[in-house]
């Protein structure tokens, strides 16, 4: 995900979404998704737009998000649906910012710090027992297989799972949102939200931070989690994250 740096004009979908709602484009991916923010009489909220995704769907997201509402605080859904080509989700507006916001950005010892305690409380709230959604190492690579990506063989020999928790699936730092004292407040993005080992998304958690904020805070992340740094199950599952 990535900042656009200029002007991005609003699809028409988008626009009819928005209701006449003034909207600016505040991240880009790389499926060609745009996430426009809104703010507009009826108060601020968000549109997720782009091209039918195979990975996954913004209609498994607004599912994962209903369901995750009810242990821990992620946007409430306002509207979903799709079309033959593209798919779109709106979202209440919550009042933090991302853990990349530039404030934080110059302050990566608090934001690494409060999106390792963000996770450990979101593994810690939510259950597993009642999870309909797996994101699994076979769950992944059978994913990854429908897309046509071919997975090496020595990621299908995963190691033994530490701990089961229902993961975020994307657990880049951008995707914690901190209040104005650098606390984690929220969640967001979690269209690949599942049940797999913990250490699935401290391998994504801790590696998003040398792209974010520099080398150096990727062990920070785990500590503040609450565990010691595993090598070897960092290492696999940052190898499973790359390859599919």
């Amino acid at each position: 995900m990535t900042i656009p740096t200029g002007p991005v004009a609003a699809p028409d979908r988008v626009r009819r979404l928005a209701c006449g709602a003034d909207v600016v484009c505040v991240w880009s991916n790389d499926y060609g998704g745009l996430t426009f923010r809104t703010t507009g009489p009826e108060g601020r909220f968000y549109i997720k737009w782009g091209p039918r995704n195979l990975e996954f769907a913004l209609r498994d997201e607004a599912e994962r998000m209903a369901w995750a509402a009810g242990w821990t605080r992620v946007p409430r859904v306002l509207d979903q649906g799709q079309d033959d080509e593209h798919e779109w989700l709106v979202t209440a507006a919550i009042d933090g910012a991302s853990a990349v916001d530039p404030r934080w950005i110059a302050e990566p010892a608090t934001a690494v710090a409060a999106v390792g305690r963000g996770l450990r409380a979101l593994h810690d709230a939510l259950p597993v027992v009642g999870c309909r959604w797996d994101w699994g190492v076979e769950s992944r690579i059978a994913n990854a297989e429908r897309r046509g990506i071919a997975v090496p063989e020595s990621l299908r020999r995963a190691p033994e799972t530490d701990r089961p928790v229902v993961c975020h699936g994307d657990a880049c730092c951008p995707n914690t949102l901190l209040d104005a004292k650098g606390d984690w407040l929220a969640h967001v993005d979690l269209a690949l939200l599942g049940v797999a080992d913990r250490w699935a998304d401290l391998a994504v958690a801790s590696t998003s931070t040398v792209r974010n904020y520099g080398p150096g805070w990727e062990d920070a992340l785990i500590e503040a989690y609450g565990v010691e740094p595993d090598r070897e199950r960092l290492d696999y599952y940052r190898s499973l994250w790359n390859a599919t």
